[in-house]
C-alpha cells in the first residue's frame, strides 16, 4: 500500500534510545526523508527500558497536531497574514515590568491554521512559552512600541491583520535605570498611554483589520464600541473572566462581530476555533 500510494506519508518512530541512534536507523530516516516520508518526532525522555533519551514516539494530540500542519487547504494562498500574540512587558526598571496573563495560545493556533489554509503568515509575538509555528516568519518583541513597529513594517504590504495579542494599555512615564528600592508602604508610579495597535495599523494600512476584545463583562457591546472607534472590519470578543475559556485556557468561546452580524463560536479547543474564525472570515468578506 505503502508503495503504491500517491498520498503523503507520515511515520512517528518509537525505540529504544540506542536504536535511535544507531547508524542503520540515521541512514533509513534519512533516506525515508529523501523520499518524502514526513517524520514525526521521536520525543525525548525516560523509555520503557529504562533508558533516557531520544526515541519516544510522540504524544497522540501531538501527531495529529503535526499531521494537520501536512494538509494546506488553500482557502488563503497567495495572502500575506500578520498576526499578534502573547502580552507586551512595559519596564518599571531593569527587573520589573507590566504585563497581563495571556498565554499566546489562541494568536499561535491562528498562526497555525493560517499557514495550513496556505497563507504566508508573519508572526510577531511577545513573551510567551510557546515554540514558533514551522514556514513563518516569526519576530520577537517585547513592549508595546516594538510591537507596534514591527506590524506596521510587516502590514504594510499584507492582506490581513489580526491583533491577537494583549497589548498593555499603559507604560510607564519613566523607566528607572537601577531597581527600584523599598520606599515605605506606598509606591506612586506615572503611567503613560501606550499606542493602540491595531487602530494604527487599521488607519495607516489598507488591510482587512481584525481585533480582539478580552472581556469581563458587557462582551458584545464593549466589543462594538472598539469595531467603531478603532475604525476595524471584524472584532473577535470572549469573555476571559471565565476560567473554562480565554487566558492559558486550551479551550476557547468567542463572537466575530462585525458591522453586520453577531456570529457565536462555541467551546472548542483553540486550534479548531482558528480554523473555524479563518474559514468564516473567508467565505463572509469574500477575501
Amino acid at each position: 500500500i505503502h508503495l503504491a500510494t500517491p498520498a503523503i506519508v507520515a511515520v512517528a518512530p518509537a525505540m529504544n534510545q540506542a536504536m535511535w541512534a544507531h547508524a542503520a536507523s540515521v541512514a533509513n530516516i534519512s533516506m525515508l526523508q529523501e523520499r518524502g516520508v514526513r517524520i514525526i518526532g521521536p520525543d525525548e525522555g525516560i523509555q520503557a527500558c529504562g533508558d533516557v533519551g531520544p526515541g519516544r514516539m510522540q504524544q497522540p494530540d501531538a501527531i495529529v497536531h503535526n499531521l494537520g500542519s501536512l494538509f494546506q487547504t488553500g482557502r488563503l494562498a497567495g495572502k500575506k497574514l500578520v498576526i499578534t500574540a502573547g502580552p507586551t512587558r512595559e519596564a518599571l526598571d531593569p527587573v520589573r515590568y507590566i504585563s497581563n496573563h495571556s498565554s499566546g495560545k489562541m494568536g499561535y493556533a491562528l498562526a497555525e491554521a493560517a499557514i495550513e489554509a496556505g497563507a504566508n503568515v508573519s508572526l510577531i509575538s511577545g513573551p510567551v512559552a510557546i515554540a514558533p509555528p514551522e514556514r513563518c516568519q516569526f519576530t520577537a518583541v517585547e513592549s508595546a512600541q516594538q510591537m507596534l513597529n514591527a506590524s506596521l513594517e510587516a502590514a504594510a504590504d499584507a492582506d490581513i491583520f489580526i491583533a491577537a495579542a494583549a497589548v498593555a494599555d499603559y507604560r510607564a512615564s519613566s523607566v528607572a535605570e537601577q531597581k527600584i528600592k523599598k520606599q515605605g508602604e506606598q509606591i506612586s508610579i506615572s503611567l503613560e498611554k501606550n499606542p493602540d495597535i491595531v487602530a494604527t495599523v487599521a488607519q495607516q494600512t489598507d488591510c482587512f483589520v481584525v481585533g480582539f476584545a478580552a472581556e469581563t463583562q458587557d462582551v458584545e457591546s464593549y466589543a462594538r464600541d472598539k469595531l467603531a472607534r478603532k475604525n476595524l472590519h471584524a472584532i473577535i470578543a470572549n469573555d476571559v473572566s471565565r476560567g473554562d475559556v480565554g487566558f492559558n485556557a486550551e479551550d476557547n468561546e468567542v463572537s466575530w462581530i462585525d458591522a453586520d452580524s453577531t456570529k457565536v463560536f462555541s467551546k472548542r479547543s483553540k486550534a479548531q476555533l482558528a480554523r473555524d474564525i479563518l474559514e468564516h472570515m473567508v467565505n463572509h468578506h469574500k477575501l
